[in-house]
């Protein structure tokens, strides 16, 4: 067999456009053009990478875009001032703070200081709980995970027979920004949920048993394509860059998932580069948007 690829690319264009049309809506209706604050602190290439990334797409869908780009010796009371002060701005709907922070600068005090209403990455730890509770839900869900619940449901119209509710999950990794906001949101869903992580014996055996594999511990191609149930749902988050000198640039993107080989063995697979990357993107825009509409309840 010869798996369905999910294209994250094509799905988060229709979600952009989407919201772009919402946005158009609410700017001719309430007079309100949602905006996202993000802020970058220190000089990391990935983390600009992706910040010029989401302030492109934020372009694209209409949504007005604050940069704010602090020294990495910022401190930790300068940085709380600024969040404070996007708290109070009623033109900023959504504020991003780019992770990883410096290491003198405490995360958990920053995230628990955005505002409710704007934490349009759900990394508050109100959100967190709200989705770890039965009957509960959350304002934002983060966008990754969100994105991925978005391919799952994909996956669902195009595989025969797949459903999401009933299905044994595994996911690859426990990190707070993936791994286990991706579990809660699958629980919700009423599959039932496998963590599998570093100190996790006879890994292979787990995954071998799933209907669903999230790959989420950045660690390229550690889940071997002859692992997977045949007829499964793969969704591959890792980005890895391996050196390769044959390819064009010196290097090539991996996922955690062995695709080339899993592909001739599962239902349906996310590519990397392709896949769940354009679908966080999207989701943040989605969350930005629900950030307008939470404003002007």
């Amino acid at each position: 067999m010869s798996a369905v690829i999910l294209d994250g690319k094509a799905i988060a264009k229709q979600i952009q456009e989407e919201v772009k049309e919402a946005v158009v809506k609410m700017k001719q209706e309430r007079g309100i053009t949602p905006g996202l604050a993000a802020v970058l602190v220190g000089e990391n290439p990935a983390s600009q990478m992706y910040v010029k990334m989401k302030r492109n797409r934020c372009a694209e869908a209409g949504i007005e875009s604050f940069g704010y780009e602090l020294p990495a010796d910022t401190s930790q009371r300068d940085l709380e001032k600024l969040i404070a002060e996007l708290n109070a701005n009623s033109k900023v709907h959504g504020i991003l703070v780019q992770l990883p922070l410096p290491d003198h600068i405490d995360s958990d005090k920053i995230l628990q200081a955005i505002s409710l209403d704007k934490d349009v990455d759900g990394f508050h730890p109100i959100n967190i709980g709200r989705l770890a509770m039965k009957g509960r839900e959350p304002e934002f869900i983060p966008a990754t995970p969100y994105g991925c619940m978005v391919l799952l449901q994909e996956a669902e119209k195009l595989v025969p027979g797949f459903k999401i509710s009933g299905a044994n999950a595994v996911v690859c990794g426990r990190s707070n920004i993936v791994g286990m906001p991706m579990s809660l949101l699958l629980v919700k869903a009423d599959a039932t949920v496998t963590i599998v992580h570093s100190r996790t014996k006879d890994i292979s055996e787990i995954i071998g048993q799933a209907d669903i594999v999230i790959g989420a511990m950045g660690r390229a191609e550690m889940i071997k394509g002859a692992w997977l149930k045949e007829g499964a749902v793969c969704i591959d988050v890792a980005t890895v860059k391996v050196d390769d000198p044959a390819a064009p640039k010196g290097y090539v993107w991996k996922g955690d998932i062995e695709f080339e080989v899993a592909k001739e063995r599962v239902a349906a697979i996310t590519p990397v580069p392709g896949g769940v990357g354009p679908m966080t993107i999207a989701m943040l825009l989605k969350n930005t948007l629900h950030g307008a509409e939470v404003a002007l309840r």
